[in-house]
């Protein structure tokens, strides 16, 4: 690559009261090759979207600058008197929106960019909301006989509950960190777990296909056990609040090769969900309406709303199949959604207070009127589905396999994968797409976690460091930080802009780490695992 001839501005960007690790060097580095860049606004465009409010002048930069410098030059040329973090984006051959990530040196290569002529870069602010990497343990909290297999916290923030091998669901206090309650009902390993998105319910699934609803302020069942799966229940998730107010229904997935939809106010099966061939590993209830059941036959079905003949929705049988999504080789082990993040806080914010809606002031504790909790779970559902724009669906769907692959998917579009994701070299067990929607993480047996591009699908970052079996990747609620559990018995924390190595590596847990869960605040990580400890990590 030639040096470019337009006079390089030197800026010191450097602050000595930062530590973002290599983002603190000088961005006009005399030693690097540079290329001239068009630093442009794409927050405010005018009407015709022809003329940004913001068009910097056109600059020298270093080839190997990262995004970190890129801010702090935004930041400098703009006058800002307090740092604004942005994303960085440039268009690809395909003039299909890229961010930055890594260096603007790797980026253009890995998209087959020029460096001739003057590259436009768009920066686009992001939310003033930032979580701090955790560093350390400050709680180990015993309890558990046998493995954790799942920690949770509530939509609220407020509790934790966990579960694992020896059959009991535990309540946890995150305030004082000390037990509330243990619930004793299953009679085997409990595999599952799902909080409602109003915290008011808390659903686990077992090894013997039974199915218990827990109050978390009581730790009472409420009822019976739900029966009706034969086998194992293998994943659950509760229909999105914005969708339903009274938050009462529940979707089951389960090694009998069925989905079973719940109403959890009756305890009965409202429809069970037929057609594959093996064992359904995953299901999803998404923002949109449609239902998703990934199974070890290959194949994900979507399932959407079946409406009678006067138009409203049909209650014997509420889903119909409208198309199965074909292209894996081996199981899908796990799929996950674009809109997951919504969907599971409903209307809480990373306060963990509820927003307002319709001018009403919605307190934290529960609600007589359940619409009140619906209205501020859809506005804030409407408010990231407008913020996101129209570029790319809004709901978007990925899935994983044994065959070493992931397929992004438009699915209530389209059954033909927008991307097959290519990279890993051993089965792929867990994903989870950031909860700006902008990033997807994949987590393999091949020791690595890798970063894509949440809209495209293209790859972004390989994050090396594990040295056995990734099992589990999480994500702070800023979309900044990612989290990945080991067998290797440690955690990673990883900032996405700058992922050449882990921000931090968290030791403590004697043995395989299987589950791990961010607050909804950013101040929190829970982890579990093979040790049977439950580790609270803050910063």
């Amino acid at each position: 690559m030639r040096a470019s001839k337009k006079p390089k501005v030197d800026l010191d960007l450097s602050d000595s009261s930062d530590s973002e690790d290599e983002g603190n060097s000088l961005i006009g580095d005399k030693n690097s090759q540079t290329m001239v860049v068009q630093l442009q606004s794409m927050a405010a465009a005018t009407e015709d979207e022809k003329k940004p409010e913001t068009n910097l002048p056109q600059i020298d930069v270093p080839l190997n600058a990262t995004p970190l410098q890129l801010e702090r030059l935004v930041n400098q040329l703009l006058s800002n008197d307090e740092k604004i973090p942005y994303a960085f984006y440039v268009r690809d051959p395909n003039k299909k929106q890229v961010e930055i990530v890594g260096s603007l040196k790797e980026t253009i290569e890995n998209n087959s960019l020029g460096t001739e002529t003057v590259l436009e870069i768009k920066f686009q602010p992001l939310s003033l909301f930032r979580v701090h990497p955790v560093t350390r343990c400050t709680d180990s909290l015993p309890g558990h006989t046998d493995s954790l297999l799942h920690v949770s916290f509530s939509p609220d923030g407020e509790r934790l509950a966990s579960g694992g091998g020896d059959t009991t669901v535990r309540f946890w206090n995150v305030s004082t960190r000390t037990p509330r309650h243990v619930c004793r009902g299953h009679k085997n390993h409990v595999l599952c777990t799902a909080w409602s998105p109003d915290g008011k319910r808390f659903a686990s699934g077992d090894k013997n296909g039974k199915l218990i609803l827990w109050d978390p302020n009581t730790g009472d069942a409420i009822g019976r056990p739900f029966n009706g799966h034969k086998q194992w229940i293998t994943s659950l998730t509760w229909e999105p609040h914005h969708r339903n107010a009274a938050c009462e229904r529940l979707l089951s997935g389960s090694k009998d090769k069925t989905a079973r939809i719940w109403n959890v106010r009756t305890g009965r099966s409202i429809m069970t969900l037929t057609g594959h061939g093996d064992s359904v590993e995953s299901v999803r209830w998404g923002g949109e309406g449609c239902i998703y059941t990934a199974s070890r036959d290959k194949t994900i079905m979507v399932w959407v709303e079946r409406t009678g003949d006067d138009g409203n929705p049909s209650r014997s049988h509420p889903f119909k199949l409208a198309r199965t999504l074909k292209g894996h080789a081996h199981r899908v082990n796990f799929v996950a959604l674009s809109t997951d993040y919504l969907c599971r806080t409903g209307a809480f914010d990373h306060t963990g207070s509820l927003v307002k809606a319709n001018g009403l002031e919605i307190e934290k504790q529960l609600q007589r009127d359940v619409n009140a909790g619906k209205a501020a779970a859809l506005k804030r559902y409407n408010e990231a589905k407008k913020n996101f724009g129209t570029s790319v669906p809004f709901e978007r769907l990925v899935s994983c396999s044994d065959d070493f692959t992931l397929f992004l998917w438009h699915p209530t579009d389209d059954k033909k994968p927008v991307q097959r994701m290519l990279g890993h070299q051993q089965p792929v067990t867990h994903l989870s797409f950031s909860p700006d929607g902008r990033y997807l993480a994949s987590a393999s047996f091949d020791k690595k976690v890798k970063i894509w591009c949440g809209r495209t699908g293209n790859f972004m970052a390989t994050l090396t460091g594990h040295v056995g079996h990734v099992y589990q990747v999480c994500w702070a609620p800023d979309s900044r930080l990612l989290a990945s559990a080991s067998k290797d018995s440690t955690l990673k924390v990883w900032e996405v802009r700058n992922p050449k190595k882990p921000r931090t590596t968290l030791s403590g847990h004697y043995d395989e780490i299987y589950a791990l869960d961010w607050s909804p605040n950013g101040a929190l990580i829970a982890s579990g695992g093979k040790d049977r400890i439950l580790k609270i990590w803050t910063s």
